[in-house]
């Protein structure tokens, strides 16, 4: 169920409170455009808008907002990006989560530059065609860059509503009301602002533990808070344990101290990108010499763990010479340690391998 706020009648006076706290906490972020320049005629870059909301998926702002300055000084528009090697944009991703995100970006910005001439299309419709923009995205990017009436909800946003009318049916069931119920409190203008003030107060005040309810400026319309079971919502499911998944991997290093990489299909888990040669990830999984790319006299140097979303992974890491008369496959490439942009659970079995050779 959920309770109707004390305004049902006059919901208005929602959108007007969060608007004027944002105008007055507004953080200040690298894409954002501040609500005094707004009302002042300037317009946010949708480039930037994209950029920052692909990057900021599954990311924290404090992690992305260096990244983000990186991504801008080597592509500065879209049509920097959509020229770019698909390899620097996956390299430059590192650290940022799911590679598919960058492999998108990088397909998005090139329907954007070749088929829009450029720019990006400003309904969520349209939006939702490009490559990489689900109906978050697309709802934020409209919001935000276009200012447009669109509902915006992520994870911040979802939290205040299930707050603020006291939902209690469990996520991810509740996505849909909590959604309905945002619709009902988003005003027709200034969308763009509302959205952002919604995320900043999620941010910083309606925090998951120990929300600052006494400094929000919709305690007073919050039966979440009314009911003092603040901390209750949103009503999530019981956690299921991350499994673990194992798997081994093989540095072959040829005489030049070069190590030989494979890319990796371009569906799946770190799709397209360069990685050490290596076995399937599974509960249950041999480290044989059969999964190595040559024959050759390995040495088990030790193993690295790494957390993805949905399970652990836990990888044994061989290393060895390359054999005389070697030759590496089609997908293979031997490519300098410094100079290798891998994934971050490579780079940790990469470095692992070579901090003592013994080879």
């Amino acid at each position: 169920m959920a309770y109707e706020t004390r305004d049902t009648k006059n919901i208005s006076r929602i959108s007007e409170a969060l608007l004027r706290w944002y105008d007055a906490n507004a953080r200040v972020l690298p894409w954002r455009v501040a609500p005094h320049l707004r009302k002042a005629g300037q317009k946010p870059d949708p480039y930037a808008v994209w950029l920052s909301e692909i990057m900021l998926q599954q990311t924290t702002v404090a992690s992305v907002a260096p990244r983000f300055f990186r991504f801008l000084e080597r592509w500065p528009d879209v049509a920097a990006m959509a020229a770019a090697e698909a390899d620097d944009v996956l390299g430059e991703w590192a650290g940022l989560g799911y590679y598919a995100r960058a492999r998108n970006l990088h397909k998005c910005a090139g329907i954007v530059a070749d088929e829009h001439g450029g720019k990006f299309p400003c309904t969520e419709d349209a939006l939702k065609m490009l490559p990489g923009i689900g109906d978050y995205t697309a709802a934020a990017i409209a919001a935000i860059a276009f200012g447009q009436p669109a509902v915006v909800v992520d994870g911040n946003i979802e939290r205040i509503v299930a707050r603020l009318f006291a939902i209690d049916k469990p996520l991810p069931g509740a996505k849909a009301l909590i959604k309905e119920r945002a619709g009902a409190i988003w005003p027709q203008q200034r969308c763009g602002d509302f959205a952002q003030g919604l995320m900043d107060l999620g941010a910083g005040v309606c925090r998951p533990k120990a929300p600052k309810c006494s400094a929000c400026p919709l305690a007073g319309h919050c039966a979440a808070h009314r009911l003092d079971l603040v901390e209750d919502f949103p009503v999530k499911p019981a956690k299921k344990p991350k499994p673990l998944r194992k798997g081994a991997v093989f540095a072959l290093v040829n005489a030049k101290g070069e190590v030989l990489f494979e890319r990796r299909p371009e569906k799946g888990l770190l799709g397209g990108m360069f990685c050490l040669p290596g076995s399937p990830w599974a509960e249950k999984v041999s480290e044989s010499p059969a999964h190595a790319p040559a024959t050759a006299k390995w040495r088990r140097v030790g193993e690295v763990t790494h957390i993805f979303t949905h399970f652990h992974l836990t990888l044994g890491v061989n290393i060895a010479k390359a054999p005389k008369g070697f030759r590496r496959g089609r997908k293979q490439q031997w490519i300098a340690p410094k100079l290798a942009r891998v994934p971050t659970v490579m780079k940790k079995a990469l470095d692992l391998a070579l901090k003592d050779r013994g080879i």
